[in-house]
């Protein structure tokens, strides 16, 4: 699966890119910036989703317990930067209560050897091929190493791949061992979107 990618500083780009990506999928990926943890802002608004979708949220957030309190509800799921989390334990018992999916995002200079000890009770690990925050950002090679190590943790985690996915490096992902993928610039900016989306779908089913 290949989820389109959304950021918006306010409402109106938000109902901009809901119409533009409608059919190309039934799956958005929020990207949540506080303009702390990275410098950039994006959704840090009280915003209004789209009936047509369902969500998962990333979270390059301080505090990502915070939104999850007053969004959460919104969302499938959300995904916080490893680092951003207070206790790890805490919050996966929390997400457990809430019945809610258990994942976590790594950044580029997040190392496995970090996340060791919780990748058994994740169901999902983000791995970003570009530093967090914008779109459009060179893609880095190395953190898809970091794919095998995951697996070998736990066989079960899904893997989602999210950074300067084009018809070439989400190959490069695939062949690597990624599950799922999340596109910005490549379909969220495209002149057409469901061109874009039906060309990485293109690769990524042959």
């Amino acid at each position: 699966m290949i989820f389109p990618s959304v950021m918006a500083r306010n409402q109106n780009e938000l109902a901009g890119l809901f119409k533009k990506l409608s059919g190309t999928s039934q799956i958005l990926h929020l990207d949540v910036a506080d303009g702390k943890a990275v410098p950039n802002l994006s959704l840090h608004f009280p915003f209004r989703l789209s009936s047509q979708f369902k969500y998962h949220a990333h979270l390059m957030i301080q505090e990502p317990e915070r939104w999850i309190r007053r969004y959460g509800n919104k969302v499938d799921f959300c995904i916080p930067q490893f680092q951003e989390v207070k206790n790890h334990l805490q919050y996966i018992a929390w997400m457990r209560r809430l019945k809610k999916k258990v994942a976590f995002a790594l950044s580029p200079e997040i190392s496995v050897s970090l996340v060791r000890k919780y990748v058994k009770y994740c169901d999902y690990i983000l791995i970003l091929t570009v530093k967090p925050g914008f779109y459009g950002s060179c893609f880095l090679y190395h953190p898809l190493h970091k794919i095998k190590l995951i697996k070998k943790l736990n066989p079960q985690v899904k893997v989602i791949v999210d950074g300067g996915m084009n018809p070439l490096t989400i190959q490069i992902a695939k062949k690597a061992g990624a599950d799922y993928f999340v596109s910005g610039s490549y379909v969220s900016k495209a002149e057409n979107s469901k061109k874009a989306m039906k060309e990485l779908k293109g690769v990524v089913l042959h």
